[in-house]
């Protein structure tokens, strides 16, 4: 009973989020240069007789070990080498497990995981044994399944989330969620997961200071906070007081976001092809953008293409090294890695 509980309800994720905005050209796209890169073939290599689902969520740590959390029968967690090896699961059977969304790794190299299905973000340790915070609130079972919410959204509350999408984190270990689905808004909460403030709120908009849909989010080394605003395709700036600042919507539509590391930061955001393939949206679609922190355009790389090394509905991208791009994508069940040649 309980296995077909959390399966209707995981059914009733999926069927709310089938291409609910339609693609948008990215008006950058005719100053971009583009980008000389490659892509790596075959690099990861998973259990023999075991297979990835839709591949939401991509990171790497400090030891460049690579993260996928892919949704499938069962939400699941994989850790693999950095010559693509695969290593361990983590959080087999886990509770926070449900419908899969995001996996970052902050700066300690603690694992968090954003789970769209149970309302909940994690962080375990760094080698994935241990449970360290919790932060939202995971449905009660004995409730039954939760059908996909109709009308307006119940107002937001500080510690209970609606379908959150991702979680970034600032020098100063502070906690920023983008709360999501039904909340639209972003977070932040202390290093101990008290809650600081908000922007946005359980209302859709499109002007300053809300969202239809805050899908991505990172924090740069200045404290400045990137929200991929889906909805609206638009990346809105926010500084670490969540006050906006601007916003950059000349890169189509706003799936994912990625801050690399090192002194000079760059921005990447995906223009992804969107889940359905509407007639024309390869034309449009399926680039990756590479900026500065300002969002000046430095250049883009990549196309649509159900075949590797197209892109198949980027979700999330890594770009810890910023010359090493890894992708996960929803509808081809994969995740690749690429290498920027001659990059700036």
């Amino acid at each position: 009973m309980k296995t077909y509980l959390a399966a209707t309800a995981a059914i009733s994720l999926l069927l709310s989020t089938v291409a609910a905005f339609p693609q948008v050209a990215a008006t950058a796209a005719g100053s971009a240069p583009d980008l000389a890169y490659e892509a790596v073939p075959n690099f990861f290599k998973g259990p023999p007789g075991d297979y990835m689902g839709e591949l939401q969520g991509v990171a790497t740590n400090s030891k460049g070990n690579i993260f996928a959390y892919f949704r499938g029968p069962q939400t699941r967690l994989w850790e693999f080498a950095s010559d693509g090896k695969f290593l361990k699961e983590i959080g087999k059977g886990f509770y926070g497990f449900q419908f899969a969304h995001s996996v970052r790794v902050d700066r300690h190299d603690n694992i968090w995981t954003v789970d769209e299905g149970t309302n909940v973000v994690t962080k375990f340790n760094p080698d994935g044994t241990k449970v360290l915070m919790v932060i939202g609130h995971r449905p009660s079972q004995v409730a039954g399944p939760y059908a996909t919410p109709k009308g307006p959204n119940p107002p937001d509350e500080k510690y209970t989330l609606c379908r959150p999408t991702d979680v970034a984190w600032d020098q100063q270990d502070n906690v920023f969620i983008a709360d999501g689905y039904c909340n639209n808004r972003v977070v932040k909460y202390d290093k101990n997961g008290r809650f600081l403030a908000q922007n946005g709120s359980e209302k859709v908009g499109k002007g300053e200071n809300q969202y239809n849909l805050p899908h991505g989010l990172q924090v740069d080394h200045g404290g400045n906070v990137y929200v991929a605003d889906r909805g609206n395709a638009r990346y809105v700036v926010l500084d670490n007081d969540l006050k906006w600042k601007t916003s950059y919507n000349q890169y189509g539509s706003a799936w994912s976001d990625c801050i690399s590391e090192g002194p000079h930061q760059y921005l990447f955001v995906s223009n992804s092809n969107p889940n359905g393939n509407a007639p024309g949206s390869w034309k449009i679609g399926g680039q990756i953008y590479k900026m500065e922190l300002d969002g000046t355009v430095i250049g883009k790389f990549g196309h649509a293409g159900k075949l590797a090394p197209g892109f198949q509905v980027v979700h999330m991208m890594d770009c810890r090294n910023p010359n090493q791009i890894i992708v996960g994508e929803i509808e081809s069940w994969r995740m690749q890695k690429f290498v920027l040649k001659g990059s700036k």
